[in-house]
């Protein structure tokens, strides 16, 4: 049976998740008999006492584990032959800067296994953190709205909630956004704010985590068509989802079809920029690479500031592809310091909420700021693969691998090869 070891996470300062809680480790451990060793860390949400208690055993290293679980990215060098490796990578897009990583991969003979990719038939994933993300996400936007607001002069009650690290829990979080509802129902916001137009685009898990925060504060939610034609309400908070279909238009003016556009995306027009300039804070919660449109370009938002028409003053970039979806997203933010100013004058930004432009808040684990229950939420997804992995045979020709389709479709390198699925990313380990 292989040793499984779970990993100290090493990429943030404040990367507190784990793969596997030790309510889990002990089921798995005690019931299931499976040997897991835990990487004692000092700053993970669960503590080395929790995990020995739970029938782990701890270590200073894991050289003597099979299947190493970890979250974010592994270091350059840290890969041996032989061993099977299990997080989030970040290379299925052949994204240059975990290229050397992915190369060392193969270099060192070993199995990388993405859980991105553990999916059912039907493309849909089975392990994730997407609903934290949005959770988190929109914390911190209505956070960062509090701050901005309060550098430009305006006092708000979004400047009684704190980032989302901050609290204990997600329950506390939830408390003092509620509260600040509260307040704007009874005082209402600064005239100048108002209308006060919250769009939130997308309609997956990210997306749903975001709604579920934007919900606690009071407001008229409103169409995407009524966004549109400016027809919206004078005072208040106005809430507002928009999804691809509402924006993008077939060519050859066909009725939109999501699975057709996601496939074919040069098929279609994005009409976007229709939507944006009534919105003051945009939320973007969409997946998106280079086939795709982009939500918001530098070009528009220059134009829209030089018309001094440009009524964006927060983005919560939860999505947080640099440079992507949202084009003035300049870098994946830290914990420590999530937000920036970015100047369409210039094209330059700063950090933190002071200077002229639009605050965009990029931090790029979100899901950790909410450490404990985006780790139990995700345990829960992977520990029923745990038994999978400590049975299977990594040995053996790819094709006899005995483990479940779902988690085969997510092995990126098979013992230093990639498997046929990723045999495109050939050219980008060579580059």
């Amino acid at each position: 049976m292989n040793k499984i070891g779970i990993r100290h996470e090493d990429k943030y300062k404040l990367e507190r998740r784990s793969p596997l809680v030790p309510s889990d480790v002990s089921e798995l451990a005690r019931n299931e008999k499976i040997p897991i060793v835990v990487e004692s860390s000092s700053k993970r949400i669960f503590t080395d006492q929790e995990y020995k208690m739970a029938g782990a055993a701890l270590s200073d290293h894991l050289e003597d584990c099979d299947v190493i679980l970890g979250v974010k990215e592994m270091p350059e060098n840290y890969f041996k032959k032989g061993k099977t490796y299990v997080f989030f990578s970040h290379v299925i897009k052949g994204q240059a800067y975990n290229m050397p990583m992915l190369r060392n991969i193969v270099h060192s003979g070993s199995t990388l296994i993405d859980y991105e990719r553990i999916t059912d038939t039907g493309g849909r994933r089975l392990i994730f953190f997407g609903r934290y993300a949005g959770l988190a996400g929109m914390i911190n936007t209505i956070w960062s709205m509090g701050q901005r607001y309060n550098h430009l002069g305006y006092s708000t009650p979004f400047e009684l909630v704190k980032q989302a690290y901050r609290y204990s829990s997600l329950e506390e979080a939830k408390h003092d956004i509620f509260n600040a509802g509260e307040l704007i129902a009874e005082k209402g916001l600064p005239d100048e704010l108002q209308p006060l137009v919250i769009a939130v685009t997308g309609d997956g898990n990210v997306s749903q985590g975001a709604m579920e925060i934007l919900d606690l504060i009071p407001g008229e939610e409103i169409s995407a068509n009524q966004l549109r034609s400016g027809n919206i309400p004078k005072t208040g908070i106005v809430k507002v989802n928009i999804l691809p279909k509402h924006y993008m238009l077939h060519k050859q003016g066909k009725t939109f079809d999501l699975f057709h556009y996601i496939e074919n995306p040069e098929d279609y027009l994005s009409e976007i920029e229709d939507f944006l300039p009534n919105i003051n804070v945009f939320v973007n919660g969409i997946y998106w690479d280079e086939r795709y449109p982009r939500l918001i370009k530098k070009t528009w938002l220059r134009e829209m500031n030089e018309k001094k028409e440009l009524k964006l003053h927060v983005i919560g970039d939860i999505t947080c592809d640099v440079h992507g979806s949202v084009e003035c997203t300049e870098k994946a933010t830290e914990i420590e310091d999530p937000v920036l100013i970015y100047n369409p004058q210039y094209d330059t930004f700063e950090m933190g909420f002071g200077g002229s432009g639009i605050a965009v808040m990029a931090v790029d684990i979100l899901p950790s700021e909410l450490p404990r229950e985006a780790s139990g939420h995700f345990s829960s997804e992977l520990k029923p693969f745990i038994k999978d992995l400590a049975m299977a045979d990594f040995s053996k020709n790819f094709d006899e691998l005995d483990v479940p389709s779902s988690l085969k479709r997510a092995i990126i390198v098979y013992n230093g090869e990639l498997t046929h699925d990723y045999k495109y990313l050939e050219n980008d380990i060579a580059l």
